[in-house]
């Protein structure tokens, strides 16, 4: 198995078995991205609320999101030099999922990347364009419901599949009492189990569905491990927030860096997911007073209830983007000791290939 099977209708490839995780609000977008692509690797940008920093967000906030998305598309692919892969990550728990899927295949994104929920739909939302779809998945149950559900409707099976284990930053796909008592699965026991969920499904299609296992991977000696179990590389999302290419504000890089392992927590999203996040003073203080209403909103989550909800994810999100500790959500992997000061992102390519 080799990540040069994942190839673009036009014949391209990635030069290294590398995919940078998309990260938001704001955190990757069109210059992360570009600069990942670059290096000859799969650059990703986020399309959650991406056009926050639109002036018309909070009054047309669909239009903003989807204005800026294409702009930072065209911005990646202009950084990217033709080199690399372009992709976006779609949360499926986001009102604006279908949209953002159909502007960035309509933009011309070499991949769509779904997870945050089920991608069941993703290939309805992407069938006008050539761009490769994927799921993210936790459990060889989820690959194999997934592949079955796209078989089945749109006679379509993922290009590829991005496997996220439990040291993942951001939504995760366990439970939440599993995250804090240490019994998920292990990528060692994801890998093969997902392995061989897809292996009907890579038999039907008469082609390899490569895996990338992501979470925690600090080294090329983790790349190297989970390749020899059978991925075809990593996703790596966290050692790209120090870089200087990265879209978040330097506040928002100097909070990551300055962050201990002992900082980082568990947090129950209004995603209605568990997350991994640093222990800002936001999060002790919703764990103080139970609930900080929403001032305004933008109708980003599907679920989201605003007289319910604990807090205001795109708020906080935006707020920990322009480097607010205090009033900030900071998504996190487990491996935040390995950031120690602003890198390039060549530097860290580098480090795992």
């Amino acid at each position: 198995m080799s990540y040069q099977n994942l190839t673009t209708p036009d014949g391209r490839r990635l030069t290294f078995p590398l995919l940078q995780g998309g990260m938001g609000v704001g955190i990757s977008l069109g210059r992360l991205a570009g600069a990942v692509a670059r290096e000859g690797c799969m650059g990703t940008l986020s399309t959650a609320d991406c056009g926050y920093r639109e002036p018309d967000f909070y009054q047309h906030p669909d239009a903003a999101n989807l204005r800026a998305l294409r702009e930072e598309i065209h911005r990646a692919f202009a950084l990217s030099r033709g080199n690399g892969l372009i992709a976006v990550n779609a949360m499926v728990a986001s009102t604006q999922y279908a949209d953002a899927v159909r502007a960035a295949v309509d933009a011309g994104v070499d991949a769509v990347v779904s997870g945050a929920g089920i991608p069941l739909s993703l290939p309805e939302y992407a069938e006008d364009g050539p761009a490769m779809i994927a799921p993210i998945v936790s459990s060889g149950r989820a690959a194999a419901l997934i592949c079955k559900t796209w078989h089945q409707r749109y006679h379509r099976l993922p290009d590829f599949v991005v496997l996220e284990g439990c040291e993942a930053g951001g939504h995760l796909g366990f439970k939440k009492r599993a995250l804090l008592t240490g019994t998920c699965a292990p990528l060692s026991t994801l890998i093969p189990e997902v392995l061989d969920a897809l292996a009907p499904y890579r038999d039907l299609a008469g082609r390899d569905i490569p895996i990338f296992a992501a979470g925690g991977i600090r080294s090329r000696s983790d790349l190297n491990a989970m390749m020899a179990l059978g991925a075809a590389g990593v996703q790596v999302a966290t050692p790209f927030i120090a870089t200087k290419e990265c879209d978040a504000s330097r506040d928002y890089k100097q909070v990551l860096i300055d962050a201990d392992p002992e900082d980082i927590r568990i947090v129950q999203s209004p995603v209605g997911m568990p997350g991994r996040a640093l222990n800002t003073p936001l999060m002790q203080h919703l764990d103080d007073i139970g609930r900080i209403p929403p001032r305004r909103c933008s109708h980003c989550i599907k679920s989201c209830d605003p007289a319910k909800v604990p807090y205001c994810i795109t708020e906080a999100l935006i707020q920990a983007a322009r480097g607010n500790r205090d009033a900030g959500l900071f998504f996190c992997g487990s491996q935040i000791a390995g950031l120690q000061g602003i890198r390039t992102v060549k530097d860290v390519v580098a480090d795992f290939c």
